[in-house]
């Protein structure tokens, strides 16, 4: 029999090199804010320049882009965004600036809050709002910037923004709708890359509606996988699709998928694994992957599909999952406040409401004086708990993960079947992957552990002991 209990000088051995890891990826972050501060000395150098040939502005900054580039071996574009963060570190974000010298903050961190910041600078700029502003995003933004991962921060950094310059946030979604287009550009081997730059909320629509379609294809040709046994699961992602309104969650589309073909398993782009059905007789002829199925599926449905007006519009046709959130009084009319395109950031409040009239899942959401969803009030017949909890949650509430709501299960935090209650303060979403992790029959050395306080507040226990807490999004409003 095999002894899966680690030693304690192995399990000392096991947080060392963890913690030599992390203390290895601060002073890389350190080295990397020194390498900023650099490129602020070349900004100093870059403005004495165009000071003395004002003429030639375009072509100094070219050529010092193209300096730098060159001799970090990196695209002009990336040395474009350096020099931009590097600026907002030295003028606008100084406590920013000391977390990223501190290693307490990452590039990556820096570089979603430097880019949120510039809408808050250039409603400082315009007048919309008073300076001071600026110190205000950058303390509401560091909470989560020091506790959560780069992709956590760009969507609070984001939330941040237009809650506190709204309506800048609009009238920039207003001028970006006219960049709208698609290109097409030719690679090798008789492919080429088809881009279509779209509003947020109709390229989320299209993405969750190709992995519905997807997910249909694949499941005619193979057995969808039950759920393990024993688990403490209360819904599947490939339980039939609820289309919500103010309280439902986006989508994400870049999860890389293996190139696994017919006769093994079939992986998807939402995590999920479909094994060929035994039963079915002989292995289909399909052989396709996620990846391909949804590239015919796009092509088939653009070459075969005519627009007429019996289809009706965009925000019509919507058949995938959009989740907003937005406030009662906007929806009135009596302001223009941004509604939350949720996991995404700030949606143009006339887009809201369109959505809105075309939408009969209504949930009215009540937030504490910190922006924690506290109670739901469901407007149409549903299971009241489950919208609660997709309302406070968002996400797997795993530490750093962000995968939404509806591919992740309702995990009992205390094991149901040792008589954890069913109440939203034992309740929790957890994506497959996360939510594995905490079963009986993972080995206890590799076991994670996890307790729920109030609040929707899960504490994470490592297998090395080491606690992860996370906190359920907030809401986030300026009053």
């Amino acid at each position: 029999m095999t002894n899966l209990t680690t030693a304690p000088l192995d399990l000392e051995e096991r947080r060392r090199v963890r913690d030599a890891w992390a203390e290895t990826r601060r002073r890389i972050a350190a080295l990397e804010a020194e390498a900023a501060e650099l490129l602020v000395a070349q900004i100093a150098f870059h403005d004495e320049d165009v000071a003395s040939a004002s003429h030639h502005r375009d072509a100094i900054h070219r050529s010092m882009v193209a300096e730098f580039a060159a001799a970090g071996r990196v695209s002009t574009g990336t040395m474009e965004f350096a020099f931009a963060d590097a600026l907002a570190l030295s003028t606008a974000l100084p406590r920013v600036r000391q977390a990223f010298h501190e290693g307490t903050l990452s590039s990556a961190h820096v570089r979603e809050v430097a880019r949120a910041s510039a809408i808050v600078d250039e409603a400082i700029r315009n007048r919309v709002v008073a300076p001071e502003t600026m110190a205000l995003f950058e303390t509401a933004v560091l909470v989560v910037a020091e506790a959560e991962t780069a992709a956590r921060t760009r969507v609070h950094a984001r939330r941040v923004a237009s809650a506190l310059v709204g309506e800048t946030i609009t009238e920039r979604h207003r001028r970006a709708a006219d960049e709208r287009c698609v290109t097409v550009r030719t690679v090798d081997d008789g492919l080429a890359v088809l881009t279509a730059i779209l509003p947020e909320w109709a390229a989320v629509a299209i993405a969750d509606r190709l992995s519905q379609l997807t997910r249909t294809v694949l499941r005619a040709r193979a057995a969808v996988p039950a759920p393990d046994a024993g688990s403490d699961e209360a819904t599947h992602p490939l339980a039939p699709a609820n289309h919500e309104l103010l309280t439902a969650h986006s989508v994400e589309t870049d999860r890389p998928c293996d190139d696994t073909r017919a006769g093994t398993t079939i992986p998807s782009a939402d995590g999920d694994t479909y094994a060929l059905d035994p039963e079915a007789g002989s292995a289909p002829s399909d052989t396709r992957t996620w990846s391909q199925v949804q590239a015919d599926l796009l092509t088939d449905l653009l070459l075969t599909a005519d627009p007429s007006a019996v289809e009706g519009e965009g925000l019509a046709g919507v058949r995938g999952r959009l989740q907003v959130t937005v406030a009662a009084t906007t929806l009135a009319g009596l302001d223009d406040r941004p509604g939350e395109l949720d996991g995404h950031g700030a949606l143009h409040p006339d887009i809201a409401r369109a959505l809105a009239g075309r939408d009969g899942g209504w949930t009215r959401l009540f937030l504490d004086p910190h922006g924690q969803v506290v109670e739901t009030d469901a407007y149409s017949p549903t299971e009241s708990m489950r919208r609660l909890l997709r309302a406070r949650d968002q996400h797997c509430r795993f530490p750093g993960c962000r995968q939404p709501v509806h591919r992740c299960d309702i995990d009992h935090t205390r094991d149901h079947a040792k008589g954890g209650p069913t109440r939203v303060d034992n309740l929790a979403h957890l994506c497959r992957g996360h939510h594995v992790l905490k079963h009986p029959d993972v080995p206890e050395p590799q076991r994670w552990t996890v307790r729920q306080h109030p609040g929707g507040v899960l504490e994470w226990r490592s297998p090395l002991g080491a606690v992860h807490t996370d906190h359920a999004p907030r809401r986030v409003a300026f009053v």
